[in-house]
């Protein structure tokens, strides 16, 4: 049979809750899982490459893509429109290379409901507590107590849309947490919509059997 279809696996959780730390471990763990790289009208930052950190758009051309329908996802942040083409993506899971996604639920929804929706894998990550959340935020050192309480408050949003996905895990445990979602991907790479040399095989074996 010919090689699997890729699969977009989208990744969510509120901050803190482990998401980037697994999406490393992931892509260590299986090469072939590349991010999906986003679109932005933003300008870039020093060392930013077109292409590999973003695809850098004007705002008029960002507005076209929307238009034609060639964006999964996309969002209007803090002055600045961001979003995730289609055509990258399609091209990766045609491949057999399966596209890993660092959006909100609301991304979430939209690229579920696109044309690329049957081949998403979507999964959600709970922290096993809200008191072990702050102290996730407050020990890795990277953002100012102003910066935590932000987080904290817009988690609640984020952890009260968990259940629109199709597999949610409690990250209590890391490694424990990472065997479950390897696990997770390993099945659903199995999925009928992802092989598309079924068909063919099975009519193979049926012109085989009516054969004898």
């Amino acid at each position: 049979m010919s090689k699997r279809r890729g699969l977009l696996i989208i990744l969510s959780s509120p901050s803190g809750a482990g998401k980037s730390t697994l999406a490393r471990r992931l892509r260590d763990w299986d090469p072939d899982i590349v991010f999906s790289v986003s679109a932005t009208t933003r300008t870039p930052r020093e060392g930013e490459v077109d292409g590999e950190d973003y695809h850098f758009l004007s705002e008029g051309a960002f507005k076209s893509e929307v238009a034609k329908g060639a964006m999964l996802e996309h969002a209007f942040v803090f002055g600045n429109f961001y979003g995730s083409p289609e055509g990258p993506v399609r091209q990766a899971i045609e491949a057999g290379r399966d596209v890993l996604f660092d959006i909100d639920w609301q991304g979430a929804q939209q690229v579920r409901n696109s044309s690329l929706g049957q081949h998403t894998m979507s999964i959600f990550l709970l922290p096993p507590s809200i008191a072990e959340l702050r102290r996730r935020l407050e020990t890795r050192g990277q953002d100012k107590p102003e910066t935590i309480s932000k987080r904290m408050q817009k988690s609640w949003d984020e952890i009260s849309h968990w259940d629109g996905y199709d597999f949610v895990l409690v990250n209590d445990d890391l490694d424990a947490t990472e065997e479950r979602l390897k696990t997770i991907l390993t099945a659903t790479r199995l999925r009928r919509s992802q092989q598309p040399g079924l068909t063919e095989h099975v009519r193979a074996l049926q012109a085989e059997f009516e054969a004898l």
